[in-house]
């Protein structure tokens, strides 16, 4: 595993690549890296040019340095403002979110420690968690005086049902990796300390895939189809787009061929 040159340890983002992979760690473990104003602005950067830039990073997974994700948002910055100042504060959260949910490469997540807050809302919007069995989550904002953020009003809902993520987020109870499990946050569960290897591991597979159909499948995924009009015209408008790619072409070479395939975005 190389370190990208620009991803130095005192980056409050830290960004490494295994081959394909690039691994994205929140790096302030002293505040159990809090989502401080200057780690969204440093993420949002780290993430836009992997999505849009980077051609050789194919999937990403997301962690935190010192055996945490995420606590939340970065309490000593919250301090009195006036209302306009606060709508302009949440757009980069927001920003990060779409980023994640529709950008054109897949995320996994790997959860060590705490995912509370913010920490919980940037799981939720990862492809797949991949969660200690030792970590805690907590949809927190509520004991704070708030209400979620950084999208998670959808994508708790889409990852473990409308009631469940009603519960949590009124309630803000914790629960930990085994529970997030049974209810659909996580789709793995592992010893701590094993996150990184079995995040990898899954990204591996993400990054094998075809790109251009990865990309247009989350996409279509990030639109919320609602009524069947609506799917009926995303797989309208955006399969023959896939059907004359090369990747599919070269699918269907391999398959004829009997051979693996090799893929290669238009």
């Amino acid at each position: 595993m190389s370190e990208q040159v620009t991803g130095d340890a005192t980056q409050i983002v830290q960004v490494q690549h295994d081959g394909a992979i690039a691994i994205v760690t929140l790096n302030y473990p002293e505040r159990r890296n809090a989502f401080s104003l200057k780690m969204r602005e440093t993420l949002y950067d780290r993430l836009h040019h992997l999505m849009h830039q980077d051609e050789g990073c194919r999937a990403i997974v997301l962690t935190g340095a010192g055996n945490t994700f995420c606590a939340g948002g970065d309490i000593s910055e919250m301090k009195p403002r006036k209302v306009l100042e606060y709508r302009e504060r949440n757009q980069l959260p927001l920003e990060i979110f779409k980023l994640m949910v529709s950008g054109p490469k897949a995320i996994v997540a790997a959860v060590e420690g705490f995912a509370f807050g913010a920490g919980l809302s940037l799981a939720a919007a990862c492809d797949m968690v991949v969660s200690s069995s030792a970590a805690r989550y907590s949809s927190a904002f509520v004991k704070v005086g708030l209400m979620p953020d950084t999208g998670l009003y959808w994508s708790l809902a889409q990852r473990i049902g409308g009631g469940r993520a009603r519960e949590l987020m009124l309630s803000a109870r914790e629960f930990n990796g085994t529970e997030a499990l049974q209810i659909g946050f996580a789709n793995q569960v592992v010893e701590p300390g094993q996150t990184l290897g079995a995040a990898l591991d899954v990204a591996r597979l993400y990054a094998a895939l075809p790109a251009v159909a990865t990309a247009h499948l989350k996409a279509a995924l990030a639109t919320g189809i609602r009524t069947l009009d609506e799917a009926i015209e995303t797989e309208v408008n955006l399969q023959p787009i896939l059907r004359r790619s090369r990747e599919h072409r070269e699918a269907v070479s391999a398959f004829m061929e009997k051979r693996k395939p090799v893929f290669v975005a238009d």
